[in-house]
């Protein structure tokens, strides 16, 4: 029992699940909070890439200075960041200032990342599966309630659910300062050489991608996995503008349009992905993902209905809901054992490069007024990820 209060694992949810809240509140907001400051779709796309941008260059930073001072204090610092860039978006009354509050919460997001690499430090191999499922589950419960609490809040100001999250950012904070262990503890019997792996490659890392990319099952995988976060990115970041210009949403209406996905992902995670998987296999299952959110994307380039929208996003969504886990679990098969972390770290600079790209090229076809041309964006990279072929039922 004493075991059980003291492990860092409860903590590290709470973090995780504040974290994400506070992210989740921002994300159906943005748009109409950029507009309001005089942001066209393009420039909006810009916002976007330019958190995703910073994050791609300080990331490796950020995990290198954590190895050397501890992941505590760098989890502290990274939450002051994500604090501070949430006050300044608060504050914000000319659009340059909504790039800084961007930027400086991009320059300092790792909190994911180094909670990940806490929940590595304090487990053992053969049980890290089952401990980064507490970060599923937060991502379950933070993409349905975050977005809902931003719709609540929105109709009173759009101020109101950026203090939302800036005050989940503070609380975030306290959990981490009075819950986590600064020093992680040793699972039993590990040795503190078992906990070191291959450490996340930086943005100029040329020669380490490299050596990934030459092993042509990693590379196959690699490139699925590109294609996938592409059409991801284009979704989640032109969807608000789309849905705003072709049914007229406000903030509160895609709020809670992505509550709705956030409660398919829990359903999906809650034991169906699981009982799919056993039976067909990753492979297969990665595969009918791709086709879903194909058949997802040219349904929502060609729906005019509100009812029928609702089915075709969850359509796009199940499809990119089983991609996520089904490609990063091939990933981490195929890859060795102490490769482990610089290979998700090399997928977690494929997801950073693609929400540079993706964003500025679907929100500037829909503010072309191509709305059609975004979602068929979203549906030929998921197009490009299905031809890829696999090998082998996983």
């Amino acid at each position: 029992m004493t075991s059980v209060r003291r492990s860092p694992l409860l903590p590290i949810f709470l973090i995780v699940l504040i974290d994400l809240l506070g992210f989740t509140i921002i994300l159906p907001l943005l748009p109409f909070y950029s507009e309001r400051l005089g942001a066209s779709p393009f420039v909006f796309g810009l916002i976007v890439s330019t958190y995703a941008a910073c994050q791609l260059i300080a990331g490796p930073i950020l995990g290198r200075m954590s190895d050397h001072f501890g992941r505590k204090p760098l989890l502290i610092a990274s939450q002051m960041g994500t604090l501070a860039g949430f006050l300044i978006l608060a504050y914000a009354r000319v659009l340059w200032v909504v790039f800084l509050a961007r930027a400086i919460d991009g320059f300092t997001a790792g909190n994911l990342s180094l909670a990940q690499a806490y929940i590595s430090d304090v487990t053992r191999p053969e049980n890290r599966a089952k401990a980064f499922g507490i970060i599923g589950i937060a991502f379950g419960v933070g993409f349905a309630a975050g977005p809902a609490i931003s719709g609540l809040l929105s109709p009173i100001s759009y101020q109101a659910p950026i203090l939302a999250a800036a005050a989940l950012s503070f609380g975030s904070i306290l959990c981490t300062t009075f819950l986590l262990p600064r020093n992680p503890p040793l699972p039993e019997g590990m040795l503190p050489e078992d906990r070191q792996q291959a450490r996340r490659p930086g943005v100029f890392d040329v020669s380490v991608y490299g050596q990934y990319f030459r092993r042509p099952e990693l590379r196959r995988l690699l490139l699925q996995f590109a294609f996938f976060t592409f059409a991801f990115s284009t979704f989640v970041s032109g969807f608000a503008l789309f849905a705003e210009r072709r049914f007229h949403f406000g903030a509160k209406d895609v709020s809670y349009m992505f509550a709705y996905l956030g409660v398919l992902g829990i359903v999906m995670q809650g034991g169906i992905l699981g009982r799919l998987v056993k039976r067909f296999g990753e492979g297969p299952l990665a595969r009918a993902g791709f086709l879903f959110a194909v058949l997802g994307a040219v349904a929502l380039a060609l729906t005019y209905q509100k009812a029928v929208l609702w089915v075709v996003v969850g359509l796009f969504s199940m499809g990119t809901g089983v991609l996520r886990p089904s490609l990063t679990s091939l990933i981490t098969r195929v890859a060795g054992r102490h490769e482990q972390g610089a290979v998700l770290g090399i997928t977690q600079s494929l997801q950073a490069v693609t929400q540079i790209v993706a964003p500025p090229l679907g929100t500037a076809l829909i503010g072309a007024g191509m709305t059609v041309g975004w979602a068929g964006l979203a549906a030929v990279a998921a197009l490009a990820g299905l031809l890829i072929p696999f090998r082998g039922k996983s």
